[in-house]
């Protein structure tokens, strides 16, 4: 009883250990694809910055508290291909110490690539991966991590699909076609630039 308490306490810790490093996430949170809750600290080009929140468990709350140290994990947005309109987005969307959760699906260096759900209200939550396709402010990539061949990498690729052709349909953001006025304008620049190669080639022969 004693030793089953021992191996139960110490699952117990690494569950509710705080991670300030994805290096420091054991292989098998990975490999599992564990989900992890955490507050978004801050949004840059490389990824969101997330502390990790870890679960909170009151009989081993002093060895948590001596656990626990500064730091945040850098999280991609799996299978999406950001774009500078897509950052500035999820700046305005995101707010700072957002509680969110973030699922595990691969790791580079000291890069997560996750699925990253947040919540908007109390009954609703919002998967950021798809909402960023669905607004046109981003690309679907391949889902660095996860096996070409699984079955969770073709369900997220499809709904990843389908976010992105929502946006296509709607013509948003990336996909946003130039409008009638806007072609004219851009044939009237290239006319203009046309013109003044011309007389530039023509100031060239009588010059030399």
């Amino acid at each position: 009883m004693a030793i089953a308490g021992v191996i139960l306490l110490a699952k117990s810790i690494k569950l509710t250990t705080k991670f300030t490093n994805a290096l420091e996430i054991p292989v098998e949170f990975i490999e599992k694809n564990v989900k992890l809750r955490g507050r978004i600290h801050h949004v840059s080009e490389q990824g969101l910055e997330i502390e990790h929140i870890p679960i909170s468990l009151p009989i081993i709350s002093s060895l948590q508290k001596r656990g626990h140290s500064d730091g945040f994990l850098l999280v991609r947005l799996a299978g999406v291909e950001l774009t500078p309109s897509g950052t500035s987005w999820l700046k305005e969307e995101t707010k700072p110490a957002q509680m969110m959760w973030f699922q595990l699906l691969g790791r580079k260096d000291s890069t997560l690539d996750c699925l990253v759900i947040i919540n908007k209200g109390r009954f609703s939550s919002v998967c950021l991966n798809e909402e960023i396709l669905r607004q046109g402010l981003g690309r679907t990539v391949q889902i660095e991590g996860l096996a070409h061949d699984s079955k969770m990498y073709w369900k997220l690729h499809k709904r990843f699909l389908q976010a992105e052709l929502k946006a296509v349909k709607k013509n948003k953001g990336i996909w946003k076609e130039e409008t009638f006025i806007e072609k004219i304008k851009e044939h009237i620049r290239n006319y203009k630039y046309i013109q003044k190669l011309k007389q530039f080639a023509t100031w060239l022969r009588i010059r030399f």
